[in-house]
């Protein structure tokens, strides 16, 4: 055994507790570090040695070197891309997944399989999804798209008597997916299946909005001479977090052939809460479903979840033969439902959190953060550096500067806050406007107080032309 590999795992206990209080200091010191830290030169590495420095050595450097440009995304004012952080119950079972290291892929090793599908259990409680809708884990809302959308693309050959898993997707023809405000990853799935970016048509949204119009999404669908095709509603878009009327989506099946997926990658969780639970309404009728976990249920990343009614559709897409990984049989092994064959135990984070917090716990996460996206946006709006682009319906805030609302300065505006809170930039109709979105498990009214102080103190300090 290599000489630092032998010293290493003699000395494993107290490394770990070195590594330990490494991430608890970390940890207790979020709210004074810089949310992003300033840009700075990385630094030198040099060639990769011959002979390593050990664990503790190794833990050192990456502490002087990499540790102080790392940002505060697991922190309270981390507000970009809709990240939560993980809590205290989820970074345990993550650290016990990589301790575990189990490949959870196999009935030949079945016991994190039955463990991620009991957490998939408890998921569909979470988000009130009927027993006929089946789940896998997966790496993210982008791979739970792409799984759905693939499965939309097996259900399409389906009809049309082929089937793209064995003919590939030139056989379907002409594919249409039809959708109001799809997120990227949807165009990217699309790409990545064979079907094409170009396949997507954009429907018109209600006026003011970024949900579907269902008038106008019975008109397309009426266009296409009966050929099935599929449909993407959304449950909570990206920029305003505006939901599609699910059931009247849903209830255009009664006269046109279409698979329904529902990206809900945060919105999902809208579920949880009384007051907002009927913005999912109708979400069981889906026949594929998306929900990130990195999200809003505050597990580490990458860890998603994707849901569908045809299972048996799923594994004829991503079946793999091969003796040493188990049969297919009637309830196929997970390394039969999604493109990995490699499968950590994503779920024993989640598993924890749910275990830990239960529904309630997590509501109240979900109900605070609603509340502090609305404390921000009536800050904002109460000032005259302001405006808002959009209602704040759940938990983002889409706003933008009320003077020369250029690119340029609301880059400059994000990079002179950075340090106190992190919002990331986006397009709204047509003006460039920025997000601060809210899925943090400790995000405070005092930590809303203090990302509306510096982002009116960075747009104070703006100067210069549009």
């Amino acid at each position: 055994m290599d000489a630092h590999l032998a010293h290493d795992l003699d000395r494993l206990p107290d490394l770990l507790e070195a590594t330990r209080r490494h991430a608890v200091e970390m940890l207790a010191g979020l709210d004074a570090r810089p949310v992003v830290p300033a840009a700075s030169a990385p630094p030198k590495t040099g060639p990769l040695p011959e002979h390593g420095s050990g664990l503790a050595a190794a833990l050192d450097t990456f502490a002087e070197d990499w540790a102080p440009r790392l940002s505060g995304s697991a922190g309270p004012r981390y507000l970009g891309f809709v990240t939560g952080g993980a809590t205290p119950a989820a970074l345990a079972g993550d650290w016990l997944t990589a301790a575990y290291d189990q490949n959870s892929n196999s009935a030949l090793d079945g016991a994190g399989q039955d463990l991620e599908r009991a957490t998939v259990g408890w998921l569909r409680e979470l988000f009130g999804l009927s027993d006929a809708h089946h789940g896998t884990f997966v790496s993210g809302a982008t791979m739970s798209n792409t799984t759905g959308l693939a499965v939309a693309r097996e259900w399409l050959g389906e009809r049309l008597g082929v089937s793209p898993a064995e003919d590939g997707a030139a056989a379907l023809g002409p594919v249409r997916v039809l959708s109001g405000a799809p997120h990227s990853s949807v165009a990217k799935g699309l790409s990545v299946l064979g079907l094409g970016r170009r396949s997507l048509v954009t429907v018109p949204t209600l006026p003011g909005r970024e949900a579907v119009d269902p008038a106008a999404l019975e008109r397309l669908l009426a266009e296409g001479d009966g050929r099935p095709c599929v449909v993407v509603a959304n449950a909570g878009t990206v920029n305003t977090v505006d939901f599609d009327d699910l059931r009247a989506v849903a209830a255009l099946r009664e006269r046109h052939s279409f698979w329904l997926h529902v990206d809900a990658a945060f919105g999902a969780f809208a579920a949880l809460s009384p007051d907002h639970a009927h913005l999912v309404d109708g979400l069981d009728l889906a026949d594929s479903v998306c929900v990130d976990l990195h999200k809003w249920l505050n597990v580490p990343y990458d860890s998603a979840v994707q849901f569908t009614r045809r299972p048996d559709l799923q594994a004829r897409v991503f079946q793999n033969a091969a003796a040493y990984l188990g049969p297919l049989g009637a309830h196929p092994d997970l390394v039969h439902l999604t493109p990995e064959n490699s499968h950590r135990l994503r779920a024993l984070a989640a598993w924890f959190t749910l275990a830990a917090y239960g529904r309630a716990g997590h509501r109240e996460v979900v109900e605070r953060d609603v509340a502090a996206a609305r404390a921000l946006g009536e800050e904002l709006a109460a000032g005259p550096e302001f405006r808002l682009l959009a209602p704040v319906r759940l938990n983002v805030v889409c706003f933008t500067l009320a003077d020369r609302p250029t690119p340029e300065r609301l880059t400059a505006l994000r990079e002179a806050a950075g340090p106190e809170v992190f919002v990331t930039p986006t397009v709204y109709g047509g003006t460039a406007a920025l997000r601060a979105a809210f899925s943090n498990w400790r995000t405070t009214g005092a930590d809303v107080r203090r990302a509306a102080r510096a982002l009116r103190e960075a747009a104070a300090g703006l100067a210069g032309p549009a």
